[in-house]
């Protein structure tokens, strides 16, 4: 199977399993991408997953972008983008209709409560992997945990906080 097939299958897959959107997502495209086909390493993940939250838009688009672009140049961000958003498109249109006309039902209340936890599951999982190539020291663990109070107390905006970290991490170890 040839490069843009691998990523447009290996995307599409993303696309189909990553239900909750955003930042949901981001475990299956570090399985696919870092585990299963070795495009990029988990540092690279980590670098691609911190350049994705400093940028608007969803995190998941820009994310198969990189990873696309890094294997295959700009054909291959673009397969990898088409292979993430087709089955959303799709999806989006059959489930909208359906649940306009069902969201009022006990079930599919239930079916919502259900998944929320996976969603939230799924965050945790991927805080405890990036961790390791994240916080790698006590400055870095101070940021982290100065960030995380500013937002939650403060309600900052994050991207405030990506570009305060980004002068930090340079005035810090940037000069080197």
């Amino acid at each position: 199977m040839n490069t843009f097939m691998m990523l447009f299958y290996a995307f599409i897959k993303v696309g189909i399993l990553g239900y909750g959107g955003g930042q949901s997502i981001v475990p299956f495209i570090q399985v696919e991408a870092v585990e299963n086909y070795g495009w990029i390493s988990m540092k690279e993940f980590t670098d691609t997953l911190a350049m994705a939250n400093t940028l608007p838009g969803p995190i998941a688009v820009k994310m198969s972008f990189m990873v696309g672009y890094k294997t295959a140049g700009l054909s291959g961000a673009m397969v990898s983008l088409l292979g993430l958003l087709l089955p959303s498109l799709l999806m989006m249109l059959a489930l909208t209709s359906l649940y306009l006309r069902y969201k009022d039902l006990p079930a599919v209340e239930g079916l919502l409560m259900g998944v929320r936890p996976v969603v939230f599951a799924l965050l945790v999982l991927v805080t405890y992997e990036i961790w390791p190539s994240s916080i790698v020291s006590w400055p870095t663990a101070a940021i982290a945990a100065v960030s995380l109070c500013v937002m939650g107390f403060f309600n900052v905006h994050p991207g405030i906080l990506m570009v305060a970290g980004a002068a930090l991490g340079f005035a810090l170890w940037g000069r080197g």
